[in-house]
């Protein structure tokens, strides 16, 4: 076991593929991790959802078992997962219905008496994000599952996002932060439940998730001594821990969604990003989610070669391991191969897309192909997407961004981090530990059992595992196909 330096705590991070946690002591140092698979369940190209028993209660208390073998017993334990979610809970807190996910169209049912645009919010909400635009297309939100829940199941207990159903599992008390019901957009009001709207749709606040203020002590996880912190927001705490800080970051969550923060002195308001306020007092974030995550990337690479080998190389930039996704047959340390200049142009719009556009019947596109295109540039082009969406978000709001700090589980994916570099046209410091968010919430944890006082110490945290420059050919390259990137993407 690795040294530890003082007492221990745990952050879950409920993702949309996986259940990822981490033992960390206080000085940010991760002792132990665990990782549990789930199945992201697509039934129609509009549906996104989990199988909420195993994903959200079963995951949890797997991944926290498993480090228990290999960690000492922790003081604190903090759950975060993505946002918007929803399932239909029984009496003792077990789910009897799909757990809705971000992009699930059962999400867009704003009621009879909701404006489009106002039910077009929580779509921005989704991953941790608040803010309005003036938009024409409902996007799924917290209300629209919550009416879909209730009308599918009349007669159940409760009504829980990803975060209550695994802090009941832990505790039996289904609790989430404050920040995390701001993502319930107008289900609350002010520090209350907006008993008017929950009488229309036929809910009672009893149903209803508990809500405690963030990072204060919720509950205490059964057979242990360990404090609980309410249920949080997974993008939340990879902010905390990334050190994307000052003026010309940019913080890149590469998850299942892809999350771009834009870090400025002043308040910016874009058509289509969505602006909040930082951490660090005087700093504010500028961007949003976007669909050209890990569920594009992944999806586009197992199309093109039914599946990845997994290698690990020594980087020559840095001295940990990294791990490469690598196509069978590929050498172990390749990065990237053939033509800067002969790569296609990929729309990354498979299911909608979120920031800017807000449009769910968007669909993705594949330009400029020709018979002497490989597999290895078609998934240079995903990888490409990636950062064409970063570069698009910071030119729409005039930002000049300096670094990208990558964060999430697709920063193992070297050829990604290669490619966003090149596309964006900057240089990419991938943090240290990949589990951002879990790393996150475990000091969230800390600070429920009272061993921190501020979310700012988090930054104590931060560490940069390796960086990755933009390679000028590659660059140039890429520049040429951003432009036709541009022209391809929807008029605003």
């Amino acid at each position: 076991m690795t040294n530890v330096s003082g007492s221990v705590t745990v952050g879950i991070d409920i993702g949309t593929t996986a259940t990822k946690a981490v033992a960390a002591d206080q000085d940010g140092q991760v002792v132990a991790r665990s990782r549990v698979v789930h199945r992201l369940r697509t039934p129609e190209p509009d549906h996104l959802e989990h199988e909420a028993g195993r994903a959200w209660r079963q995951g949890p208390l797997k991944a926290l078992a498993q480090l228990a073998a290999a960690a000492p017993e922790p003081v604190a334990v903090c759950v975060a997962s993505m946002v918007p979610s929803l399932t239909a809970v029984d009496a003792r807190g077990r789910p009897i219905a799909p757990g809705l996910l971000y992009g699930d169209a059962r999400g867009r049912d704003p009621g009879p008496d909701r404006a489009v645009a106002g039910a077009a919010d929580e779509g921005a909400a989704g991953e941790g994000v608040s803010g309005r635009a003036e938009v024409t297309t409902v996007m799924p939100d917290a209300i629209g599952f919550l009416r879909w829940a209730a009308r599918e199941c009349p007669t159940a207990a409760g009504y829980w996002p990803a975060q209550a159903v695994a802090n009941f599992a832990l505790s039996g008390v289904p609790a989430i932060d404050t920040a995390m019901s701001m993502s319930l957009g107008e289900l609350r009001v002010g520090t209350e439940w907006n008993l008017d709207m929950l009488r229309d749709i036929g809910v009672q606040p009893s149903q209803l998730p508990t809500v405690v203020p963030m990072a204060e002590k919720a509950a205490i996880v059964k057979g242990t001594g360990a404090v609980l912190a309410p249920g949080t927001v997974d993008a939340l705490c990879d902010q905390l821990v990334a050190g994307a800080d000052n003026s010309g970051d940019v913080l890149v969550i590469c998850g299942a969604t892809l999350v771009v923060w834009a870090v400025v002195d002043e308040w910016i308001e874009c058509p289509g990003l969505w602006t909040v306020p930082h951490l660090v007092q005087g700093k504010t974030m500028v961007g949003g989610p976007s669909n050209a995550g890990a569920l594009f990337v992944d999806w586009a690479r197992s199309l093109l070669h039914g599946g990845f080998r997994r290698a690990t190389a020594s980087s020559k930039d840095h001295a940990d391991t990294v791990h490469l996704y690598l196509r069978p047959g590929d050498p172990a340390g390749v990065e990237r191969s053939g033509d800067p200049g002969r790569v296609p142009v990929w729309l990354p719009y498979l299911r909608g897309e979120r920031a800017p556009y807000h449009d769910p019947s968007l669909r993705s596109g594949l330009h400029d192909l020709d018979i002497t295109h490989d597999a290895t540039a078609l998934e240079r082009a995903a990888y490409e997407a990636s950062g064409f969406v970063v570069r698009a978000m910071l030119e729409r709001a005039g930002i000049k961004a300096k670094r990208i700090v990558a964060s999430g589980g697709g920063t193992r994916v070297v050829p990604w981090m290669q490619g966003l570099a090149d596309a964006a046209g900057l240089p990419v410091d991938v943090v240290a530990v990949h589990e951002g968010a879990a790393l996150g919430a475990a000091f969230m944890a800390r600070m429920a059992a009272g061993l921190e006082t501020s979310l700012n110490d988090a930054a104590r945290w931060a560490r940069v595992g390796w960086r990755i420059e933009p390679d000028p050919r590659w660059q140039e390259a890429a520049a040429r196909r951003y432009s036709r990137f541009r022209a391809l993407s929807p008029a605003t």
